[in-house]
């Protein structure tokens, strides 16, 4: 199954710019096993001093970007795993400020966030993996929104890809 896959009613509406940023080349679990290696080997490029630079007062460093992204994968990984399973109840948003006003991420290193974001995505792909296609058409609502379990597959990639966007725009 490929991004081309996905229909408009499987992901809310201010997530179709995440749904553009992802390569129609590729399945999701390949897209899933190559984005990873991209942001890593991406990160890994980016001098050390730009690492707890912020373009702007008050916006996050890279540093908290990649704690972001690593938190925002969790909790879109929970939903999949959620709706796979039928579980129909509502899940509420989150607050991604609140989430990065606490974390330590200034104090981590550049290698430890990319081992944890490492790991987690290699988790994720191993349960994308593991669902079936019924699995993977199943739908719930997310932050009010109907979402499949395949469209949040793609997101994974998606916000990731768009906070690389946001690294060269703004960081390099």
């Amino acid at each position: 199954m490929k991004i081309t896959d996905i229909s408009p009613d499987e992901y809310a509406p201010y997530q179709e710019a995440y749904i553009h940023l992802v390569n129609e080349e590729y399945t999701l679990t390949e897209e899933l096993e190559i984005s990873v290696h991209n942001l890593i080997h991406f990160v890994r490029e980016i001098p050390m001093d730009k690492y707890d630079y912020r373009y702007a007062e008050g916006k996050w460093t890279i540093k908290d970007i990649l704690q972001h992204i690593i938190d925002s994968e969790r909790i879109f990984a929970y939903r999949a795993l959620r709706f796979s399973r039928n579980d129909t109840t509502p899940l509420p948003g989150f607050d991604e400020n609140s989430y990065a006003a606490n974390t330590d991420a200034a104090k981590r290193s550049i290698n430890d966030l990319l081992t944890e974001m490492s790991a987690v995505r290699h988790a994720n792909i191993m349960m994308f993996k593991s669902f079936t296609a019924e699995d993977l058409i199943r739908k719930g609502t997310a932050s009010g929104y109907t979402v499949s379990v395949r469209a949040l597959g793609f997101l994974l990639v998606g916000h990731q890809n768009h906070h690389i966007k946001i690294f060269k725009e703004r960081y390099l």
